[in-house]
C-alpha cells in the first residue's frame, strides 16, 4: 500500500499540536512531501519534507495499527477554524490522506455558530465490506464490532461538502469541531447559540446525545441539516481509540448489565431511547434510495406551512414544491396524520407534540430502491427552551452547491440567522390563519374565536390547524373563560355583544345554546380572574363584576384603568391586555387600581387575545394567529 498516516485525533485547537501516525508498508522508509490544505478553498497552508518509517501493520484490518509518531504538526494560532487535510505523498502512486478540523483557540468568541463535522460517521463506513475492518455493511456476518480509530481511513466528507463551501462563502461568522468532540468536550456547545449538523450524521455516542440534549435544555439551539442522524449508537472504547458497534444486542456484552449504552439503533430495545426526542424524526419513517440514487433528481418537497418564519421571503405558498434533489439518499420522517389538510405530529413515534411540520415529501415508492416512507421538514421547542430545526434528509447540500437553489439557501439564511442570534421565548411565531375573528378565549384544552357571528374552534398548538365550525356566535366582540368553577359559576364560555349583553356557554365542541346572563354596558374587552371578570369599556375604565353577582342584577364596579383596550386575557393569575397602538401590558387582577407595565410590542393590530398552558395568543387584523410565551421582555 506504500505511505500512510493517521492522526492521533479528529481535531486540534488552532496553536495547538497534532501527532500524525506514519508507516511505509513496503518495508523499506522513504522520504515524502508532507502538505496541509485547507478543504474548501484548497489553499496550501503548509509543506513539509518528512522521513516514513516502515513499521509492522497487524494482521487484523480493524487493529490499532500502533505505529509511532512520524511527524508533530504544530497549528499556528493564526489558522481559523475549519476541516483541513494532511496529504502524504512519495510519488503517484504512493499517497494517503486523512481529515482533521482546527477548532477555535477562543471558542463561542468569534462565533456564535458550531458546525459539528460528523467524523464518526466517516469511520463507520470506513473500510466498509472488508471482513472484520468495518460495522458495514449493516447484515453482513463478518462486520467489524470493534474497529480502531487509530488507523488510516479512506472515508471524509462527501454530502458535507456543498453544505461546508456555502458556509465558508456566506458571510456566516462559523467554527467547526469534529462530532467526537460532541462526546469529549461537553463544555464546548454550550460556548456557542447554535449547533449545526450536517451532511449524514448516522453515529453517536451516548455523550454525544446526552451533551447535546444539555444544550439544548439550557436554551442552545440546533438546525439538522442532516438524514439519517443518530440512527446508531456506538461507544468509544480503550481510552477513545476504538469505535464500537456490535448492531445487534444479543452479541453486546453491556446488554443486561448496561442496556442504555447498548450498541442498537437508539430506538431499539434495550435502549428504547428513540432519536426522535432529540431530532424531532427518525429514520424509521424515513426513505432510502441507495440502490437507485438518480430518483433523487425527480423529487422534491411540499410546503405545508407557508406563513412559517422558515420560509419568509421564499415566496412560497402551502402546497408549492421546491428544493428538487434535496431528498435522500436518506430521509427522517415523524408519524403524522392529516387534519383538514394539514398535517399534524401523532407523538407515537415520541416525536415532541410541540414539533411544528413545514414540508412533507412522501417516498413511498423508494422502497422498489432501499427503504420507501417519507421525509418531514420541522422544527420544534425543546424543554427548556431551545430549539430544535431539522432538515430531515442527508442531500440538502444538493441545493447549496455551485449554483445555489434560491429558496434551499433562503431557507438555510433563515434558520442560521434566526437561531444564531438571542432569540428570546416571548417572540412572536405565527401558528395559523385566523381570519376576521372578532375575539378568542382558551378554556379546557381548546381555543375558540369568533368570526363572522360564528364560533370556531381548534387546538391550541403551533401548527397551522384549520379552524372547526361549532355553532353561532352573533355579534360578538370579546369573550373570556375561568380557570375554574367559582361562585356558582361553571367553568364556561362567556361572552359580550354588541347589544352590551352577557352570555354563557359550555366550553364544548358542538353546538349549544347561549344563555343570556346579564348587561356589560360598554364593554369591549373581557378577561376572568381573581373571583370574577373584568372588563374593558369604550371609555378606558377597567371593571370588575364578581362571579357571584352574575345574573343579580349587580352593576360592573371600576377598579382601575384601561385606556384604549382593544382586548383581554387572563393568564397565570395576571390580566394581560393590548392596546391600540399594538402594545402589551400586564398587571395583577386585583379589584383596584394599579398601574399597567408595557411588555411588548405586537406584529400587527390585534383582535382577540387568549391565554393557554403559558402562552399569550393573538388574532390580528392580517388574519394571522401569533403565540408567545407570557414573559416579561
Amino acid at each position: 500500500m506504500g505511505v500512510q498516516l493517521y492522526p492521533a485525533a479528529t481535531s486540534v485547537s488552532a496553536g495547538g499540536n497534532l501527532d500524525l501516525h506514519l508507516n511505509d508498508d513496503s518495508g523499506a522508509g522513504t522520504d515524502a512531501a508532507l502538505t496541509v490544505t485547507e478543504f474548501v478553498t484548497g489553499d496550501e497552508m503548509a509543506r513539509f519534507t518528512v522521513y516514513v518509517g516502515a513499521h509492522p501493520t497487524p494482521a487484523d484490518p480493524a487493529a490499532d495499527r500502533g505505529w509511532p509518531v512520524g511527524f508533530t504538526l504544530r497549528i499556528p494560532a493564526s489558522w481559523a477554524s475549519g476541516l483541513y487535510v494532511a496529504d502524504l505523498n512519495a510519488g503517484a502512486a504512493n499517497q494517503s490522506r486523512a481529515f482533521f478540523v482546527v477548532r477555535s483557540a477562543e471558542p463561542g468568541v468569534n462565533a456564535r455558530i458550531l458546525v459539528s463535522i460528523p467524523f464518526p460517521t466517516f469511520h463507520a463506513y470506513a473500510w466498509g465490506g472488508v471482513p472484520g475492518a468495518s460495522p458495514y455493511w449493516t447484515e453482513q456476518p463478518d462486520r467489524g464490532r470493534r474497529v480502531s480509530l487509530h488507523r488510516p481511513i479512506a472515508s471524509g466528507p462527501s454530502w458535507e461538502t456543498p453544505i461546508l463551501r456555502w458556509l465558508a462563502a456566506s458571510g456566516f461568522a462559523v467554527d467547526y469541531c469534529s462530532g467526537f468532540d460532541l462526546h469529549h468536550d461537553s463544555s464546548l456547545p454550550p460556548a456557542y447559540r447554535l449547533l449545526v449538523c450536517i451532511g449524514h450524521d448516522e453515529y453517536w455516542t451516548a455523550q454525544m446525545r446526552d451533551n447535546a440534549e444539555r444544550f439544548l435544555a439550557a436554551g442552545g439551539n440546533i438546525a439538522f441539516l442532516t438524514g439519517n442522524t443518530c440512527w446508531w449508537q456506538f461507544r468509544l472504547e480503550d481510552g477513545g481509540r476504538t469505535f464500537v458497534c456490535h448492531r445487534d444486542a444479543t452479541e453486546d456484552p453491556y446488554t443486561g448489565i448496561d442496556n442504555a449504552h447498548v450498541t442498537v439503533e437508539w430506538s431499539s430495545a434495550p435502549v428504547n431511547r428513540p432519536e426522535n426526542t432529540l431530532t424531532g424524526t427518525s429514520f424509521r419513517r424515513g426513505a432510502g434510495c441507495w440502490g437507485n440514487m438518480d430518483v433523487m433528481a425527480g423529487t422534491a418537497w411540499t410546503v405545508r406551512f407557508a406563513d412559517h418564519w422558515v420560509f419568509e421571503g421564499t415566496g412560497l405558498n402551502d402546497g408549492d414544491t421546491f428544493g428538487l434533489g434535496t431528498l435522500g439518499y436518506e430521509t427522517d420522517a415523524a408519524e403524522i396524520v392529516d387534519e383538514d389538510g394539514v398535517p399534524r405530529v401523532t407523538g407515537r413515534d415520541a416525536t415532541p407534540s410541540t414539533f411544528v411540520v413545514l414540508a412533507t415529501a412522501d417516498l413511498s415508492d423508494w422502497r422498489r430502491f432501499g427503504q420507501g416512507g417519507g421525509a418531514t421538514m420541522g422544527i420544534f421547542r425543546a424543554p427548556g427552551g431551545g430549539t430544535v430545526f431539522n432538515i430531515a434528509t442527508i442531500g440538502w447540500g444538493n441545493g447549496l452547491g455551485d449554483s445555489p437553489d434560491p429558496t434551499v439557501e433562503r431557507i438555510t439564511r433563515n434558520v442560521l440567522t434566526r437561531l444564531r442570534d438571542p432569540w428570546p421565548a416571548a417572540h412572536w411565531e405565527q401558528i395559523g390563519p385566523a381570519r376576521a375573528v372578532t375575539a378568542l378565549v382558551a378554556c379546557e384544552g381548546s381555543l375558540f374565536a369568533s368570526a363572522e357571528n360564528i364560533l370556531w374552534v381548534r387546538d391550541p398548538v403551533a401548527q397551522n390547524l384549520t379552524w372547526t365550525r361549532i355553532g353561532p356566535a352573533g355579534r360578538v366582540r370579546a369573550m373570556a373563560s375561568p380557570r375554574e368553577a367559582v361562585g356558582g359559576q361553571p367553568v364556561c364560555l362567556y361572552s359580550v355583544t354588541t347589544d352590551d349583553q352577557l352570555w354563557q356557554r359550555e366550553p364544548v365542541r358542538r353546538d349549544v345554546d347561549w344563555t343570556a346572563v346579564g348587561t356589560a354596558p360598554g364593554l369591549v374587552a373581557l378577561a376572568a380572574s381573581f373571583e370574577g371578570l373584568f372588563g374593558a369599556t369604550a371609555e378606558g375604565d377597567l371593571v370588575h363584576l364578581r362571579f357571584d353577582q352574575i345574573g343579580s342584577g349587580a352593576g360592573w364596579a371600576r377598579v382601575g384603568h384601561a385606556v384604549d383596550v382593544v382586548t383581554m386575557t387572563n393568564i397565570n393569575g395576571r390580566l394581560f391586555c393590548v392596546t391600540r397602538d399594538q402594545t402589551l401590558w400586564t398587571r395583577l387582577p386585583v379589584p383596584h387600581e394599579i398601574g399597567w407595565t408595557a411588555i411588548a410590542r405586537t406584529p400587527a393590530p390585534v383582535t382577540g387575545l387568549a391565554g393557554h398552558a403559558g402562552k399569550l395568543i393573538i388574532s390580528t387584523t392580517t388574519d394571522q394567529l401569533w403565540w408567545r410565551d407570557a414573559v416579561k421582555l
